[in-house]
């Protein structure tokens, strides 16, 4: 379940709520001085294509049994780093 960031206008106190995405109309509708807030932007790539962090050796090596163990998986190896 998503958790959305609000802001109660009568008194700018800034709170986060958890609800379904369906709920989240009719909960601004019962709560007039509630806004949608955004205090930062949200990530807009994977860090790890990014090369922001790196991939761990457990996964690495999960990949290399992978490519392995299947035949549609040999050009795998050649991805991992």
């Amino acid at each position: 379940m998503p958790t959305y960031e609000f802001i109660d206008t009568s008194n700018n106190e800034i709170f986060e709520k958890s609800m379904k995405i369906s709920e989240l109309d009719s909960y601004l509708a019962e709560n007039p001085t509630h806004q949608r807030h955004h205090s930062s932007a949200p990530p807009l790539g994977d860090p790890v294509r990014l090369g922001i962090r790196k991939v761990d050796n457990g996964f690495k090596e999960v990949l290399h049994k992978i490519s392995e163990r299947a035949p549609g998986a040999k050009g795998l190896k050649d991805h991992i780093r």
